[in-house]
């Protein structure tokens, strides 16, 4: 054993006499062959010009200063920025007692070489005054750090609905300090670095963070399971750690405990999705994502805002914005699931009353969020008689019409429909409304409402503008689940439709709104079929009326002047 290794060993045995228990683990831990050897001996980048001794960087058996352990650094004094979410229920104030300590050197304003039993700063190499910039200097500012010195409660668990483990059961090597808050030395040991970063144990897999934290459906989720690696395309998506799939990675897909792009809830990036493209870019995950929201005209613009989405908001969007994670949970998204796909699995939503439903047992309900009861919604895309932007009033089951997506339709006669489809079956908005390339357009694409060549977010092509000629193509979108055939041939329930929209060119969208009418603006006489007109091409007739009124199964009387045809009325018979 060299000299500076048994001045190394002989002081950390004199230490761990002198210390409380579980500040040196192991006791006699190899500190010379870490990054804390600041001494001429250290194998890191900053190092002493000329001195030996290795403890005396951070202890002292003389004269040190009155702080545990036998501290040989001053107090920072400085004004620390702590860690703050919307969803914090611990409250992070100025770092104390074994934080404090380290901090003394990683936020940067203290000389490395300034010990308090020096009366002389030690000399480093190269000039190295404070820490250098980097991954290693924390700053003053600590809203972008895991937070620390603040009391880990056994109320914690509770306020956290289970999230948290119960501080009584910590009694391995994360632990709290003797006062019962959370420190840097709970995750960190700064005499062992076998683990990497001076982790008390390795994080493969989150096995570190989930010592404290137990998130909802964690254990069943894609990732935490996914045994997904990088493709080497492109940039790498885990930078910041040496795991090399998408399982052993754990939290540190989406988060990283130190210097945080997102400072809430320490995600890697400050823009949301940026913390989900990294891997769903096709060169983790299977499928693109990210393209669908950088390449299509008609999407759901994730890049419109950046931290304005917040965990803790309420249930209906208010603040008007569009997120991944209002969609999606990614601690609890999976490849299977029950009534939802995987992906939608622990989501949030409001109810067809308006309810929130926690988690959602529907896909509309997700959607409710922000297509409902929120504010600041556009205008709708068709200027209409009757003019609603709130889906969950055009989906009300107790609606004179509405296309079957809280509950079966009301009409027992719909002779137009394709199988598998009939008058009990439900549909999702998903089937209208979803990726143009995706498997449901009989592509390849990735499900999902991301991004479309047809707007609003289309599947299918779906032309609105009046004098259109009939094709597959431009109605493709009602052609998925309405037989073109009987349609074209003046079938459907309705005995002009060839008149109307093979003659005429006037398209589906002219007559009939999708979503449905409200209860609280139409009657079931005057507004079942979906009947709600496009007003740039029908308006009132030479009498001032605008109206359908339905006279009973394939009957119908209309008041109106479309395409210079004054309707007043003109009746259409039982087909």
């Amino acid at each position: 054993m060299t000299p500076l290794r048994r001045l190394a060993t002989g002081m950390l045995a004199l230490l761990s006499i002198l210390l409380p228990a579980g500040v040196i683990a192991p006791a006699l831990a190899d500190v010379a062959a870490t990054k804390h050897n600041l001494s001429v001996s250290g194998t890191g980048t900053i190092r002493a010009s000329s001195e030996t001794q290795i403890c005396i960087f951070c202890h002292a058996p003389h004269n040190s200063t009155p702080s545990a352990p036998l501290w040989n650094r001053r107090d920072p004094g400085s004004n620390y920025v702590p860690y703050s979410s919307s969803t914090a229920k611990a409250l992070a104030g100025q770092p104390n007692g074994a934080s404090l300590a380290c901090l003394s050197c990683h936020d940067g304003t203290i000389a490395l070489g300034d010990l308090v039993s020096r009366t002389s700063k030690v000399s480093m190499a190269g000039g190295v005054g404070a820490m250098p910039a980097g991954t290693s200097n924390l700053g003053t500012d600590l809203s972008d750090d895991h937070p620390v010195s603040f009391t880990y409660s056994s109320s914690l668990p509770a306020q956290r609905n289970g999230e948290l483990v119960d501080p009584s059961l910590l009694i391995g090597k994360v632990r709290l300090d003797s006062s019962g808050r959370m420190q840097c030395t709970s995750c960190h040991d700064p005499h062992d670095d076998s683990n990497g970063k001076f982790l008390v144990i390795p994080n493969t897999a989150s096995a570190l963070c989930t010592t404290c934290h137990t998130k909802s459906d964690w254990n069943a989720s894609s990732h935490k399971l996914s045994g997904a690696g990088w493709n080497g395309a492109g940039s790498d998506p885990w930078p910041h750690t040496t795991a090399a799939t998408v399982s052993a990675n754990g939290c540190e897909n989406c988060h990283r405990p130190h210097s945080a792009g997102g400072r809430k809830w320490l995600l890697n990036s400050a823009a949301e999705e940026g913390n989900c493209y990294p891997c769903h870019n096709g060169n983790v995950a299977a499928k693109n994502i990210e393209s669908e929201f950088t390449g299509k005209p008609s999407i759901h613009p994730v890049a419109l805002t950046t931290g304005v989405h917040d965990a803790a908001e309420a249930g209906i969007a208010q603040n008007r914005h569009v997120e991944c994670q209002d969609c999606h949970n990614p601690h609890a998204t999976k490849s299977v699931s029950g009534n939802l796909p995987g992906s939608l699995t622990g989501v949030r939503g409001i109810s067809i009353t308006g309810a929130e439903v926690t988690p959602a047992t529907a896909e509309y309900q997700i959607c409710f969020r922000c297509h409902a009861d929120s504010t600041g919604k556009p205008a709708p895309h068709t200027t209409r008689q009757i003019a609603q932007t709130n889906t969950r009033l055009e989906f009300d089951t107790a609606n004179p019409s509405y296309h079957p997506i809280a509950g079966p339709g009301k009409n027992p006669n719909v002779p137009s429909l394709l199988s598998p489809w009939t008058t009990s079956s439900v549909v999702k908005c998903s089937d209208c409304h979803s990726n143009s390339s995706g498997p449901g357009a009989g592509g390849t694409g990735p499900k999902g409402p991301h991004g479309s060549l047809y707007s609003p977010l289309l599947e299918r092509r779906y032309v609105t503008t009046d004098n259109t000629t009939e094709s597959a193509s431009n109605y493709a979108l009602c052609y998925k689940c309405h037989d073109r055939n009987v349609i074209t041939q003046g079938g459907g329930g309705f005995s002009e439709h060839k008149k109307h929209v093979v003659e005429e060119k006037t398209p589906c969208n002219v007559c009939h709104d999708p979503h449905g009418v409200s209860v609280t603006q139409g009657s079931t006489g005057h507004n079942s079929k979906l009947i709600n007109f496009d007003t740039t091409v029908v308006t009132a007739n030479s009498s001032g009326r605008l109206e359908y009124t339905s006279t009973g199964t394939g009957r119908g009387t209309c008041y109106l002047k479309c395409h210079g045809d004054n309707h007043n009325p003109e009746s259409y018979p039982d087909n």
